[in-house]
């Protein structure tokens, strides 16, 4: 199994982050310099993924800007002499090579996922959440797309959350299958207590067959009234085999304030240039009386 394609849904309205993202995308609040939709795009390069459908909605036309070329601004940084800014500005448009299509109505994630389907066509695709930002040793992505070509099945990230936060994600049963990779049996979408399979929850990375678009495309809504993909994989897992792989890294909702600020210190630790100084930072306004 070959993954050539990527798709990002970011077509929601990033209610939790407001006023911030009244204006502006969710997907492009900046963690420490980049915005969040960069450290995804880089994420899938790192999976060997070169072709990207980026999912929006009317308001979010400030992703399409930031992928494109910005002559006005290059030339300037050229009559500047600011060389590694130039470099810094180009090297975004060169990422990939990024395309995007608008939901045009908001009907939940597996209806986003299934306006990707003339983009995807006949082959398997990564699916990136726009809000979930991963950091980890091997791309989150690459560890998906390479399990799903060893084993041909759709292969979803899963990791174990709090039993107090279950009801927010999806509970999935599973029968261990390798070392980290799981069998799905079943999910359910926001369980309530008594549907809860297990504290093991997706959490904003898949890789998923072609099938997944005619399961979607029949598929009545489901919790909140939306076409849930968690539902679309439920069918899916009784057609096809679905591994769940546990994987290495760490995940952050960026769509709430805590994780947003999490990720901001973070990442801005394991930076060589700002780490040692927020550090420094840190100590001295947690040790200050």
């Amino acid at each position: 199994m070959k993954i050539k394609k990527a798709v990002i849904p970011a077509a929601g309205w990033g209610t939790r982050m407001l006023p911030a993202t009244k204006t502006i995308p969710k997907e492009m609040l900046p963690v420490v310099d980049k915005p969040i939709i960069q450290y995804n795009i880089e994420e899938i390069v790192a999976a060997g993924i070169e072709d990207i459908l980026i999912i929006t909605n009317r308001g979010k036309s400030a992703m399409e800007d930031y992928f494109d070329r910005s002559p006005e601004l290059e030339d300037a940084l050229i009559k500047t002499g600011k060389e590694r800014e130039l470099l810094l500005a180009r090297d975004v448009s060169r990422l990939a090579n990024v395309h995007f299509i608008r939901q045009q109505e908001a009907r939940g994630l597996g209806h986003a996922i299934w306006c990707a389907r003339r983009f995807v066509g006949d082959e398997p695709f990564a699916v990136l959440l726009g809000d979930d930002l991963m950091k980890s040793q091997t791309p989150v992505t690459a560890q998906l797309v390479k399990t799903a070509s060893e084993t041909g099945a759709s292969v979803v990230g899963v990791q174990r959350v709090a039993r107090e936060l279950i009801s927010k994600y999806c509970s999935l049963q599973v029968v261990p299958a390798a070392d980290r990779l799981y069998e799905v049996k079943q999910l359910v979408e926001k369980p309530t207590p008594d549907q809860v399979f297990s504290l093991f929850a997706i959490l904003g990375r898949y890789v998923l067959t072609p099938r997944i678009f005619a399961l979607l495309e029949t598929l009545p809504p489901g919790h909140g009234g939306e076409i849930q993909l968690t539902d679309a994989i439920n069918l899916l897992c009784k057609e096809e085999r679905v591994l769940a792989l546990d994987f290495e890294g760490r995940r952050y909702d960026t769509g709430c304030l805590t994780g947003y600020l999490e990720a901001n210190i973070d990442f801005a630790l394991a930076r060589p240039d700002i780490g040692p100084w927020l550090t420094d930072f840190l100590t001295q306004k947690t040790t200050k009386k």
